[in-house]
């Protein structure tokens, strides 16, 4: 007992719309977690280092090892040199004085330095003494007398010489740079370049205390350019990369320290790591299960979606994740086996059993969860060239898949398919840096082809199962069933021919009516064909079957009559049932008269019994519950008053048509079935310039006798 009334809430919750769409996005986006989990879900070890690896483990990330990258920006700065700063102040300073002592005496060897000494005679200590007194530098006197000694006892060539090599030497050195540590190796140099020279070597050697004297360091060191040096370098260092699908460390292989710290930089070693990328693959997959259920929603207010359609996507959709989990096993870098991946066909089976915006809403979706699925089983990465190419081939099937009069339509849509899949495929491998022979091409090509034929394919063998098994009626559907070779409608033809004739025009008056207000028009013609089968049963009982024949209802009661002609929508519903036709196209046969008056009966009942009850000559119902039903309602109505006139004319058929809209909607018809007022009049137009056009006015020819009186 308790387990059927649980049983019973459960079916009284499942009929609130809003809870079925919740059900089906929250099953689509569990059976997306699943198919993806592992493809986000990272194995962990328990590795010990200098252990033996037991199985080669790649990297499921891309990470900087920032120990390995800080190790090489220490590297980098240690290996920068210290830079300095030359002075050229103090070699200007240092060449000048030097400049300066070649030059002090050669003036004391040209000045007559009797008289500007006064003395009777100049010694050469006189001479040395005066230049000291020329040069205004007081380190000159610490230079040995000696030099000057020999500089003065030097040939003036071999002065001029000896300054030119000194002060070229001098420059040299300064412009280069002298440091106090190099200040002696510098000097060394000096002497050495004189030595070179063609000046006596004795010479040289007295010349040491002035090299000595015009060699000072110029070259200090420069903390802000060694600074920015050093930074140069750490800028210059690549951040080391652990990238994704990295080999760490193979089979068999050591577990270094380096080996280890990679581990632990990847997470390998953390279990609880985990848990962040399915916390992510959590909110997108819910993310997707809302706007699915937006979608739903808004696709409820255009056309109703029912339970049906709802497991139709349910079932598409674990299929096609299946399949996508199945190809990634055996898809590489190598060979993407993903461009073979049939994936059209759940949303060409979406637009003919569902809707077109739905197909097109889902396609987005199945992209979305095969750029996961592909992704190497790399968390964080999604296969972009994977995602967008599932989204081409899906779009391209929903256009191409037009008008689904036959199965050829479906093998058209999947020709046209294979051309986008192979243009597609091309356009991945021109823009990869990878360079591909013909061979590729062609294969790769074949993909895309082998997968638009197998969408094909797949659509045609399982479009049935879902028409049959789930009660689904599709376009392709309802055009096998309005061939005139259907069993029930020879049945319609053979034994009730006015009522079949009649059917046809209620079928083209309610296919008008529908497309002209956006409702299907192809269900209502069919249900029109179907509407009036259970007159079969006893044809006679109905006036459009009457050729020739009296009246069987001039001789029974208005009871009587009235019973016989409210069972015809219910004998329809029943034989329709038993040939296990769309439920659409039985409600619309049931439905078709709703609950309306049967008034011929009721007011010649009424002439005997003025308290006859209406509810004796009213049809079962229900009401028209679709907008198809609706029309069809209007259509037979009209059609039946229309041509039991004589010679209708526009304002005739205008009155008529008026007349019994209005009749339906006072009386309350037309409440379930979810017409505007604006539909009707839209509806009221089309299905008056449909019965102008059937019976136009026609030239009337004279008769043959007529013609010979005239003779």
């Amino acid at each position: 007992m308790r387990k059927q009334n649980i049983t019973k809430d459960i079916h009284k919750y499942l009929k609130y719309d809003w809870i079925q769409f919740l059900l089906t996005s929250l099953i689509c986006a569990s059976i997306f977690f699943l198919v993806t989990y592992s493809n986000v879900y990272t194995e962990t070890y328990d590795i010990e280092k200098f252990s033996t690896a037991n199985e080669t483990i790649r990297s499921p990330i891309t990470i900087e090892n920032t120990k390995e990258t800080d190790s090489r920006i220490r590297e980098a700065v240690q290996s920068v040199e210290d830079h300095y700063e030359i002075s050229l102040e103090v070699a200007d300073e240092r060449v000048s004085a030097v400049h300066e002592i070649f030059e002090a005496i050669e003036k004391v060897e040209s000045e007559d330095l009797k008289k500007t000494l006064s003395l009777p005679s100049v010694t050469i200590d006189d001479k040395i003494s005066y230049l000291k007194d020329l040069v205004q530098d007081e380190a000159i006197r610490e230079i040995d007398d000696q030099v000057f000694l020999s500089l003065f006892e030097a040939s003036p060539e071999n002065r001029m010489l000896a300054k030119e090599l000194l002060t070229t030497a001098l420059n040299d050195a300064y412009h280069t740079g002298v440091q106090i540590e190099e200040e002696n190796k510098v000097i060394e140099s000096i002497q050495q370049k004189l030595h070179y020279s063609t000046l006596d070597n004795s010479f040289v050697r007295s010349l040491y205390p002035l090299i000595s004297y015009g060699v000072e360091p110029n070259s200090f060191f420069s903390a802000d350019k060694t600074n920015e040096a050093q930074q140069r370098a750490r800028e210059n260092v690549e951040p080391v990369m652990i990238r994704a699908g990295e080999i760490i460390v193979e089979e068999g292989k050591l577990i270094t320290n380096e080996i280890y710290e990679e581990l632990k930089i990847t997470g390998l070693l953390n279990e609880e790591r985990n848990i962040f990328p399915l916390i992510g693959l959590s909110l997108l997959l819910l993310l997707l299960a809302s706007m699915m259920f937006l979608e739903m929603w808004h696709a409820k207010k255009k056309k109703a979606l029912k339970l049906s359609s709802l497991i139709a996507i349910i079932i598409i959709s674990i299929f096609i994740a299946s399949l996508m989990k199945v190809v990634s096993f055996y898809t590489t870098t190598v060979n993407p086996l993903y461009f073979v991946a049939p994936i059209a066909v759940a949303s060409m089976l979406l637009k003919i059993l569902v809707s077109e915006r739905l197909a097109i809403v889902f396609s987005i979706f199945y992209a979305m969860v095969g750029s996961v699925i592909f992704n190497a089983n790399i968390p964080g990465l999604l296969n972009m060239e994977a995602g967008v190419y599932f989204l081409i081939t899906q779009l391209a099937s929903i256009y191409f898949l037009a008008n689904v009069k036959d199965k050829m339509a479906i093998l058209k849509a999947g020709i046209s398919i294979s051309l986008y899949n192979i243009v597609t495929v091309s356009l991945f491998l021109l823009l990869s840096f990878e360079k591909y022979d013909w061979l590729d091409y062609l294969m790769f090509s074949g993909y895309g082809f082998l997968s638009a034929m197998f969408s094909t394919v797949l659509t045609i063998g399982m479009l049935p199962f879902f028409e049959s098994g789930l009660g689904i009626i599709s376009d392709s559907k309802l055009l096998s069933l309005s061939s005139p070779n259907q069993p029930l409608l020879r049945k319609l033809l053979i034994e009730a021919p006015g009522t079949y004739h009649h059917s046809i025009m209620v079928a083209n008056l309610s296919e008008a009516a529908c497309e002209a207000i956006g409702a299907n028009g192809l269900l209502a013609r069919v249900g029109a064909y179907y509407h009036d089968l259970g007159k079969t049963v006893r044809p006679h009982y109905f006036i459009e079957n009457q050729m020739g024949m009296k009246n069987p209802h001039d001789f029974l009661d208005p009871y009587e009559s009235a019973e016989i002609i409210l069972q015809h929508p219910l004998d329809s519903a029943e034989m329709l049932r038993k040939d296990k036709l769309p439920k659409e196209i039985i409600d619309i046969a049931l439905q078709h008269h709703g609950t309306t008056l049967l008034k011929f009966f009721y007011y010649k009942a009424k002439e005997v019994n003025e308290k006859v009850p209406e509810s004796e000559f009213r049809y079962q119902g229900p009401r028209p519950r679709s907008k198809e039903a609706a029309a069809v309602s209007i259509c037979d109505s009209v059609e039946a008053a229309v041509r039991s006139l004589n010679h209708p004319n526009q304002e005739e058929i205008e009155n008529i048509v008026t007349s019994i809209i209005k009749d339906r909607v006072l009386d309350g018809q037309l409440n379930n079935s979810s017409l505007t007022l604006k539909e009707l009049e839209t509806m009221k137009s089309v299905i008056c310039e449909t019965l102008k056009g059937i019976y136009h006015s026609r030239i009337q020819y004279p008769k043959e006798e007529s013609i010979k009186e005239a003779k």
